[in-house]
């Protein structure tokens, strides 16, 4: 009885320790180059949203010291051309820079997974006209239609946001399209709708729950493309407009003192750079750890 007992209780740890080994975060772990980057935008994500609580300067007040001013103890990243707080400024810019690519990939998910399901699991004339509306906004180069729908229906914070959306969600419709193809042929899915389930309860509960995986390395990657995005339309002028900050819009108003003040354009182009880099990484690991035929190393 005891050496039953003990067997089990070993079977027990030995389960438990197969269920950490195989987690998530540690086959992300495993990948040295993702793990980083997901600890680097954590902390990033940390210091840009909580940091203005902290830093508390109004990053569109002018400062006493006055314009181009260098880094001290006040304001260690120095003052713009207007004299303000250009550290200040970082925070406020990345929030707003962060969370126009969170919301862009937040709608272009719920774009793409809807037309995409739906095209997969429909079929038919449901399947030729989603599809084919998909190959013809890829047709449309994606910087080329931003450009011309702001010019068209303004530049409000919503209108950046909906629009770099709207350009980002065929990628992740193609992906949900063949994911819902290949999961609607399992026995599981044939039961249930054997059983009289309604198709959006199919879709709902058995068929987009086996897509998240592909839908959550999707994600990392668009949000990378909506904030590279919005910062190169800032940079020409047709993103949020001052004296709203983000990291695209100071780098545009930095380019006449590249020379005088070089640190206003290398810090939004540095952050812009770092951050959009870290979440491909991501998206990499991300790929590799929720692949089911994942092996370690």
């Amino acid at each position: 009885m005891e050496v039953s007992t003990k067997s089990n209780f070993n079977g027990e740890l030995a389960l438990k320790a197969k269920k950490k080994e195989n987690s998530l975060l540690n086959r992300i772990r495993q990948n040295k180059v993702a793990y980083f980057s997901l600890w680097f935008l954590l902390v990033t994500h940390i210091v840009v949203f909580l940091g203005p609580l902290v830093w508390t300067i109004n990053p569109d007040e002018l400062q006493e010291v006055g314009g181009l001013a260098s880094w001290s103890l006040q304001h260690p990243f120095g003052t713009d051309d207007l004299g303000r707080d250009v550290f200040a400024r970082m925070l406020h810019g990345g929030r707003i820079t962060l969370l126009v690519g969170l919301a862009a990939m937040l709608f272009a998910l719920f774009i793409g997974t809807v037309v995409g399901a739906c095209a997969g699991f429909f079929g038919k004339l449901a399947e030729s006209i989603l599809m084919r509306i998909t190959e013809a906004m890829m047709a449309i180069p994606n910087f080329f239609f931003v450009l011309v729908a702001l010019t068209v229906l303004g530049t409000s914070p919503f209108m950046v946001i909906l629009v770099i959306a709207l350009s980002g969600w065929m990628e992740i419709a193609r992906v949900v399209y063949g994911e819902t193809l290949k999961w609607k042929e399992y026995e599981f899915v044939e039961a249930a709708n054997a059983s009289g389930a309604t198709s959006i309860r199919i879709l709902s509960k058995y068929i987009i729950p086996q897509i998240v995986p592909s839908i959550i390395v999707s994600g990392t990657l668009t949000i990378a493309g909506a904030i590279l995005t919005e910062s190169a339309i800032s940079y020409l002028g047709l993103g949020i407009q001052p004296p709203t900050s983000t990291w695209g819009n100071m780098l545009q108003n930095s380019q006449q003192y590249i020379w005088t003040s070089p640190i206003l354009g290398i810090l939004p182009g540095a952050a812009i750079t770092i951050v959009v880099l870290a979440y491909n990484f991501l998206g990499d690991g991300l790929r590799d750890a929720l692949d089911p035929k994942f092996v370690k190393k």
